[in-house]
């Protein structure tokens, strides 16, 4: 038997394209009257990564990493068409500026029931690939950028960070401030990052600018 290759960004992005269009014709038992969003996705994660398993080797994500296919820096997001967001651990305030620190692979669907047939079937409307330097905040970024543009000071960003109640206490706020002015890279992010006990990052933007932003890629 053949060894298995080795899973890249590109062939995730590869197989992600032909497996929704597959999954989106298939009427599963499984999830007929399921509407519970988390459970929808489990089955869909669980049953993508089982398609992978066969094709590739790759090491699969842990509570330690965090996300789905860490050697990739990749997280794998199933969310519906309906609310398009999911939940997302908190590092760091810091995320929401300058980005998560990987890439998210986006599946969202509209999900129907056949009364007759009693099966449910996932319809992949949206299959995109956020590179990493793409997951900050929309309006925190543009913002941001905005006042280094304007000649803004340390004063300035820290206001405006407090303005926007980043959980993120003054010294820190004060050493972002320092950071950007030094000219760390701030670049425009395309998610909505909702502050809470877990990020809660919403995909509207990403789903209406996919295809045509550099970093946010729609598979399908």
């Amino acid at each position: 038997m053949p060894e298995k290759p080795a899973l890249t960004v590109r062939a995730l992005c590869d197989e992600a394209r032909s497996f929704a269009a597959v999954e989106s014709l298939h009427p599963e038992p499984k999830l007929y009257g399921v509407t519970d969003g988390k459970a929808v996705g489990t089955y869909f994660a669980h049953k993508f990564k089982a398609y992978l398993a066969d094709r590739y080797t790759y090491t699969p994500g842990s509570s330690a990493s965090g996300i789905d296919f860490p050697e990739l820096s990749v997280d794998m997001k199933v969310t519906s068409a309906t609310q398009p967001q999911s939940s997302c651990p908190f590092k760091s305030a810091r995320q929401k500026i300058f980005g998560l620190g990987y890439c998210l692979l986006v599946f969202v669907y509209t999900k129907t029931d056949d009364p007759e047939a009693r099966t449910g079937t996932l319809r992949i409307d949206h299959t995109i690939f956020i590179e990493k330097h793409r997951t900050a905040d929309f309006q925190m970024t543009k913002s941001l950028r905005q006042i280094l543009e304007n000649g803004g000071n340390e004063d300035d960003l820290v206001a405006y960070m407090n303005d926007r109640l980043l959980p993120i206490d003054d010294l820190e706020a004060h050493t972002v401030a320092q950071e950007l002015l030094a000219g760390s890279a701030l670049e425009q992010g395309y998610l909505t990052i909702s502050n809470g006990l877990q990020w809660r990052l919403q995909y509207g933007r990403v789903i209406s600018n996919a295809g045509n932003v550099d970093g946010v890629v729609r598979i399908r």
